[in-house]
């Protein structure tokens, strides 16, 4: 789900929810059933029309925790 979306000269920034289920193999992780929500940032530079450069942030860690897989903080 896009919570933001800007865009200025050659550049456009995406603040994205990811939501999902963990229903099928990823990342050699086997299906867990469990719900996943992470948070994303993605800046694109446009050139010509097309995507020339893109750079993200993501909450994976985030993301293992909600498997199970990556143990919290201590």
């Amino acid at each position: 789900m896009i919570e933001d979306l800007v865009a200025e000269d050659d550049r456009v920034v995406v603040r994205c929810l990811f939501e999902g289920t963990h229903d099928g193999t990823s990342f050699g992780i086997p299906p867990t059933g469990r719900r996943v929500s992470t948070q994303h940032i993605h800046i694109y530079r446009v050139e010509n029309d097309m995507v020339a450069e893109h750079w993200a942030c993501r909450d994976d860690i985030g993301g293992l925790r909600q498997l199970g897989i990556q143990p919290g903080p201590s």
